[in-house]
This record gives C-alpha cells, sequence and structure tokens, in this order.
C-alpha cells in the first residue's frame, strides 16, 4: 500500500478515536442539577434530542467543543474546553444552545469571543442515566476556622516630667517667706525661723502660676486580641451505606439524607 495512503488512513483513524474520546454534557439547571444530555460527537440540531435551548451547565469531560446558539453552527458560537462550567450565564448562552460539534485545537470557525474559563471537573456531579439513592446522614460536625485577631486604638493620657518651675515665684516666694519666719520667735530661733519661711517660700513659689493638666498629654494606643471564630470552614459529615461508613467534606451544611450513587459516592 502506497505510504501516503497509509499515512492519510493514520491520521484518520487518530482523529476518529480523538473524537470518539471527546465527550460533553449538558444539564437543564444551573450547578450540574436536573435532566442531562451527553454528545459524543456532532449535534447540528438539538431539538431532535429534545434539548434545544434547555441547557444551564457544562461539563467538558473530552476534547474541545464549539456551541453555538443556532441549528447548524449558526449565530453566536462559543469554544468550550474539558472542565465543568457551572453557569451558562456568564457566557451569554443561558438556555441558548442548539447545535454542538467537536473541533480541534485551533479551529475557531464562528468564534470571535473571548474564551469562557472552565474549572475543574465537579467530581460530585449526578451522571446522565446514574442510579442514586437517598442515604440518612449519621452526624455532622461544624469545624470552625482558627482564631482571628481584633484590634482597636485607644485614646489614653500620658504624663509629663515637672520640668517647668516658675524660677520667679521662687525668689519672690523665698523673700516673703524670709520675713514672715523673721517675725517669730527670737534669737537663734528667730534666724531658723528665717531660713525656714524661706525654703518653704520657696518651694511655694515655684509651683504659683503651674497647672497640674499641663504636665498630661494623649497619644494613640494600638490593642489586639485573640477572637475564637464562629463560622464553620466546612461541615464533616457521615453517612452509612450498604454497610460502609463514608465520611466526606461539604462546604455548607448538609440535610438530613445526602444522594449516592451505587458506590456511596455522593451526588447533586
Amino acid at each position: 500500500m502506497n505510504w501516503k495512503i497509509k499515512y492519510s488512513l493514520g491520521i484518520a483513524a487518530l482523529m476518529l478515536s480523538a473524537q470518539a474520546m471527546s465527550q460533553v454534557t449538558f444539564y437543564e439547571g444551573v450547578g450540574f442539577r436536573g435532566h442531562a444530555f451527553t454528545a459524543d460527537g456532532t449535534v447540528a440540531n438539538f431539538v431532535r434530542a429534545g434539548f434545544n435551548d434547555r441547557a444551564s451547565s457544562v461539563v467538558v469531560d473530552n476534547g474541545n467543543w464549539q456551541v453555538c446558539e443556532d441549528v447548524g453552527f449558526q449565530g453566536r458560537c462559543v469554544v468550550l474546553r474539558p472542565g465543568s462550567y457551572e453557569s451558562l450565564d456568564r457566557m451569554g448562552m443561558n438556555k441558548r444552545i442548539s447545535s454542538v460539534r467537536p473541533i480541534s485545537r485551533n479551529v475557531r470557525r464562528g468564534y470571535d469571543t473571548p474564551e469562557p474559563v472552565a474549572q475543574p471537573n465537579y467530581e460530585y456531579r449526578r451522571r446522565p442515566q446514574e442510579r442514586v439513592y437517598d442515604v440518612a446522614i449519621t452526624s455532622v460536625h461544624a469545624v470552625v476556622g482558627p482564631p482571628s485577631q481584633r484590634c482597636w486604638v485607644d485614646r489614653e493620657q500620658v504624663s509629663a516630667p515637672r520640668n517647668n518651675a516658675n524660677v520667679g515665684g521662687a525668689i519672690i516666694g523665698a523673700i516673703v517667706g524670709g520675713v514672715l519666719g523673721h517675725q517669730v520667735g527670737g534669737g537663734s530661733g528667730k534666724d531658723i525661723a528665717t531660713a525656714g519661711g524661706a525654703v518653704a517660700g520657696a518651694a511655694i513659689g515655684a509651683n504659683v502660676g503651674r497647672n497640674d493638666n499641663d504636665n498630661y498629654g494623649s497619644r494613640d494606643v494600638r490593642r489586639c486580641e485573640n477572637v475564637a471564630s464562629t463560622t464553620p470552614e466546612y461541615w464533616d459529615v457521615t453517612y452509612d451505606f450498604r454497610g460502609r461508613e463514608h465520611r466526606i467534606q461539604m462546604s455548607a451544611p448538609p440535610g438530613p439524607t445526602i444522594i449516592v450513587n451505587e458506590d456511596g459516592e455522593p451526588r447533586q
């Protein structure tokens, strides 16, 4: 067989196998809820599948897919790459998809808008035609986060050194005190009284005109304390299914039951 024919057949086989592995699932509700429709190849008209203008969220398991708002890949189109799209509203395609087809990575036919950003595939989503069970939850523990620090600013008074003595008042006080002391007693006692009066008068005079409030100021002081958290970071959930205990962490408080598949894995 001619090598060109072999090469062409090989390329065709690779393309067919890549398309066969590709898969995209559309969900009727936001967050991968409600009825689902899975495509593993080109679907030019969603009307025939009963899913026209019904998709609100998408999970792309493999490959790159072009979705369009009209049948036959007409109208506005966007390219979806592998990942989870919890809501199509952000890209303006909510309840508007009418056709889909797998494309190569570099094809941009009918696509002139920024690529939507996909999140990692959400493993708890319910697969199409997957059998699920409603199981009672046996225990729930809310796990709170570490303590947080609360800080505030206080205004407090501070004292200043008393270094502003009234020198003039001290001199006058000493003179007046000495005169008054001199009039007390006689002999050596008069001399002692005079000296004592001068000292006392100087002390009193030094404080004349000083205001105690002038020795205080204020400053801002930052204080902090640790406050225990009261908001749960997650919920530790336990349930029994077919004689086996299962534990998962949930970002929201669960109800009395949880939906699981045949392997006991949670589903939404």
